[in-house]
């Protein structure tokens, strides 16, 4: 079947007894057994429940993966795929990431032995400068980067980690496997933060790990089962319900995105646009190649930084808010938000200056946010 309809008849057939066309929520935390010896599958809800079972089969068969787990956020998600790691590992991770991750990495693991090197993974030849023989462990990426759009060439990277026995995580949560699919690209792992597209309309935290081999998939459920970072079971159908509609909302999405885009470039306060939807961004070609989409995330740096303060202040439809994926717009200010956990000189040099600001594009008439933004950046005067 093709992912459209995948994703619409997400859980159909999961209550072969009574034919619930939606997904029965199972709130137990432990469930009987027939008799001594003979159980039902499930026993306690930490190591596995019904509904999030349906979940997770759901998450793996679309990332074309043999097993998928789902926790209790993004965040949730990327500590488990971390913790596969041991004392004196050492992983490259992609320089322009989502703060968090680069928290948990320059705060919580560090202290364990595992370190890092921040890399522009965009560009193959620093990734492969980057690795230390015996000692490097994985390639971490996000493509598109958050929140400077870069695009890797994931099937290149993954090919050259393959080549020295390092695995390739990919953060697919910008793209959602709708439009890239980075295990079919050579990658091993898979983590979203299923709070955003996934679920796709703010209201449930949720993240997800895919890994592509058996053997992936065991240390995953293990340190899952192990340290019980789960997702509930309301959670879990509330991101199978979000997840009916991703095809759908993604496509009016990038719709908006694109007409934005294109006119952000028009617009005398923005002194530079980055969406790799633009045939000028620098790695539209790549994420041509290995995505059927460009998603819907805009980043923009204005020309005076009072620009910021207008914009953020002034927008009435956009809503000024972390978080992204929505049905939604959001508008972020990643430098005092997403990404202010990082070092100020880290931010500047890789570009998360100041004067940038972050979109995400809803589902919204696409003339309303234009004029939304046009009348913001004018000071209320449209």
């Amino acid at each position: 079947m093709n992912i459209e309809t995948i994703v619409a008849q997400a859980g159909i057939g999961a209550d072969s007894e009574k034919g619930s066309i939606s997904v029965p929520i199972y709130h137990s935390a432990t469930f009987r057994h027939i008799a001594l010896g003979v159980s039902t599958g499930y026993d306690y809800s930490r190591t596995s429940n019904p509904t999030r079972k349906v979940l997770e089969d759901l998450a793996a068969e679309l990332e074309g993966g043999c097993g998928g787990y789902a926790f209790a956020s993004g965040m949730a998600a990327v500590t488990a795929v971390l913790m596969i790691f041991s004392k004196g590992d050492h992983l490259i991770v992609s320089d322009d990431l989502y703060g968090g991750t680069y928290r948990v990495l320059d705060k919580i693991f560090c202290r364990y032995g595992i370190t890092a090197s921040y890399v522009d993974t965009s560009n193959v030849e620093e990734v492969i400068a980057a690795i230390q023989p015996e000692v490097t462990k994985a390639i971490f990426i996000e493509s598109p980067t958050n929140p400077l759009m870069k695009i890797t060439n994931i099937r290149e990277v993954a090919s050259v980690a393959k080549s020295r026995g390092i695995l390739t995580i990919v953060d697919n949560t910008f793209m959602t496997p709708y439009l890239q699919q980075p295990i079919k690209l050579g990658a091993d792992i898979v983590v979203h933060s299923a709070t955003k597209y996934l679920g796709g309309h703010n209201d449930v935290l949720g993240g997800i790990v895919v890994g592509a081999t058996q053997e992936l998939c065991e240390k995953i459920k293990f340190i899952q089962n192990s340290t019980g970072g789960v997702l509930g079971p309301q959670d879990s159908w509330l991101m199978i319900r979000g997840i009916k509609t991703l095809a759908v909302r993604m496509d009016r999405q990038q719709d908006n995105a694109f007409k934005i885009a294109k006119w952000l470039k028009e617009r005398p306060e923005v002194k530079e646009v980055y969406y790799p939807g633009l045939p000028g961004h620098p790695g539209h070609n790549i994420i041509s190649e290995q995505a059927k989409g460009y998603g819907a995330m805009i980043s923009f740096k204005v020309k005076r930084k009072e620009f910021i303060e207008r914009i953020i202040n002034g927008v009435r439809i956009i809503s000024f808010a972390e978080s992204l994926g929505g049905v939604e717009s959001l508008i972020t200010y990643p430098a005092k938000q997403t990404h202010g956990d990082i070092p100020e000189e880290v931010r500047n040099r890789i570009g998360v200056t100041d004067d940038l600001l972050r979109l995400s594009v809803g589902i919204e008439n696409a003339d309303d946010l234009l004029k939304d933004l046009e009348q913001a950046m004018e000071g209320g005067r449209a």
